[in-house]
């Protein structure tokens, strides 16, 4: 499986809806992933999955904003890239760790 991190500036439709699908109130601090990227730095993210990828969404307040925005706007007048600029990872899966 794919996986792939992607800053919310980057969301799809397609990616936006499932995360405000998997929360619909929001996420919370028990939602959020923390990893070292390749630069040692902490990125603190959100996990959509669809069959074939894995999507860690970064978190920021205009993550929370844009969610927000989108079930309110109903698509009209949302302006985002449908194009995803992403930086793949790959994350050992929970059982690879031991």
């Amino acid at each position: 499986m794919r996986r792939v991190i992607v800053d919310y500036k980057k969301l799809t439709n397609e990616i936006l809806t499932m995360l405000v699908e998997k929360y619909p109130d929001g996420y919370g601090d028990d939602d959020i992933i923390r990893f070292k990227n390749a630069n040692n730095e902490t990125i603190e993210a959100v996990e959509v999955r669809t069959d074939d990828t894995i999507y860690l969404v970064k978190v920021s307040t205009k993550l929370a904003n844009s969610m927000e925005n989108f079930e309110d706007d109903d698509d009209e007048g949302f302006d985002h890239d449908d194009s995803i600029n992403t930086d793949e990872l790959q994350i050992p899966d929970e059982d690879d760790e031991d």
